[in-house]
């Protein structure tokens, strides 16, 4: 089934064409409408083929609306959600700090939940403490217990996703190792790094080799290291691809005993607790504030920051837990969904284009969102002028292509809108697989939808 984007710039055109069609108030409790036949075909115009929320600023009105009450998959548009939870309840000037402290004979890496700590950042915690002369201690441990160890984002996706890692309060180059290979003679040799802007050192606690087996990637843990093999077959002459780590307490001793033992400070093996003991604080790295993390998360779509800043904000142990709170602190504007993360990568979130729209109208508003949205998120493709007053965030997943934010009309009007395209049964076929087949070009075409509908409702702002 491929989207049919005329159909459905039919239907939209009839919303747009007749001004406050409906009131918002209420919507989000309608029944959803009838499935069109276009649906019963296999067309994208039905109630799980797209919803559309168009609203302008007073009042709320609905100068566009299509199944806005059908929940539907909010891919990383959750992030949005996130950000305004996360500014809510944490404040934009929040920092997270790593520490090196020294509690009797042992000294303790201590994460404070970073999502963005890297390699290049711990090196500078090594060099701090050769520069001051800390001798070697007797002990070298590791802490991550400032957030709950979770050993992936979403069961349901491919174990060798690098957007699909495990969450812990020591979290370093979020959580992912960069994987190289080349051809040497008829074997291959394999490179694991923790790569960051400066440095790169080897990650000794991941492994990786080539396999004669069918699948890409299989993937092993055993007492203190994580192996992965590749298939011979799809390896080439050469190569490099990220992966994602499943034991980031031991990755980041790891990296960071190599990075000191390089300055001349010789610590032992690292070992992982569970408590945090008293200690004096040798060194400290703080994180960039909330709102800069927030910024950087809605650019960039980064899963495990959005995890991170939802589980420091919540307190909560897990992430259907978390989700929850997020959705408690929504109250009546969360009502009739369903948020079981804080990415909008695991498949059983799901939310309306009306309560996405409402949001976005609201604490969107009260929270000054659209400055950290990304401006044009679609102006690397051809399009309408009014796509340059856009701020939105995108949400793309297997046959899920997601658009919400805010538009500015020529005169200066801005509207909110929440754009959901999703084609449920290839969705539910293709979750966790790398790029099924005819996946890129539903996207393309559900983006055109997108465009378009978003050049009409600038055009109705006015």
């Amino acid at each position: 089934m491929t989207l049919n984007r005329r159909h459905l710039l039919g239907l939209m055109a009839a919303s747009l064409a007749a001004p406050a069609i409906a009131r918002a108030q209420g919507l989000d409790i309608r029944p959803p409408a009838a499935r069109s036949r276009s649906a019963r075909r296999g067309g994208a115009g039905g109630a799980a083929g797209a919803g559309l929320l168009c609203a302008d600023r007073a009042g709320g009105e609905a100068l566009a609306l299509r199944q806005a009450a059908v929940p539907l998959a909010p891919a990383s548009t959750m992030k949005a959600i996130t950000a305004l939870y996360a500014l809510d309840r944490l404040g934009p000037d929040r920092r997270f700090r790593t520490q090196v402290i020294q509690s009797g004979d042992m000294m303790v890496l201590v994460g404070g939940g970073d999502p963005v700590l890297t390699t290049d950042e711990l090196a500078q915690l090594a060099a701090d403490l050769a520069s001051a002369g800390h001798p070697a201690p007797a002990r070298f441990a590791v802490w991550g217990g400032a957030l709950p160890g979770l050993a992936r984002i979403a069961g349901e996706q491919a174990e060798h996703l690098p957007y699909n890692p495990s969450i812990s309060g020591m979290m370093l180059n979020f959580n992912r190792v960069h994987l190289g290979w080349s051809r040497v003679g008829v074997d291959y040799r394999m490179e694991v790094e923790a790569r960051a802007a400066s440095q790169s050192p080897r990650a000794y606690t991941v492994t990786a080799a080539p396999g004669d087996h069918a699948q890409l990637f299989t993937y092993r843990q055993d007492p203190g290291r994580e192996s992965w093999t590749v298939s011979r077959a799809a390896m080439g002459r050469a190569g490099s691809r990220w992966l994602p780590v499943r034991l980031p307490e031991l990755y980041a001793g790891d990296v960071f005993q190599t990075l000191c033992r390089a300055r001349g400070l010789a610590l032992p093996a690292p070992e992982i607790i569970d408590r945090l003991p008293e200690g004096r604080v040798l060194a400290h790295h703080d994180s960039p504030a909330v709102a800069t993390l927030l910024r950087d998360m809605l650019r960039y779509s980064t899963n495990i920051t959005a995890e991170a800043l939802g589980l420091h904000a919540s307190g909560a142990a897990d992430l259907a837990g978390s989700g929850q709170a997020m959705q408690d602190w929504l109250g009546d504007l969360g009502r009739g969904m369903r948020l079981s993360d804080h990415s909008g990568l695991t498949d059983s979130s799901r939310i309306g284009t009306y309560a996405m729209a409402r949001i976005l109208d609201g604490p969107g508003r009260d929270l000054a969102l659209a400055p950290l949205l990304r401006r044009n998120p679609m102006s690397d493709e051809p399009g309408t002028e009014a796509r340059r007053r856009v701020a939105a965030k995108t949400g793309t997943l297997n046959f899920v292509s997601n658009l919400a934010g805010y538009v500015t009309a020529a005169g200066g009007d801005e509207g909110v809108f929440a754009i959901f395209c999703i084609d449920a049964a290839r969705r539910e076929g293709a979750i966790g697989q790398e790029l099924p087949a005819g996946v890129s070009t539903w996207t393309r075409s559900a983006k055109e939808v997108q465009r378009d509908l978003l050049g009409a409702f600038a055009g109705r702002l006015a």
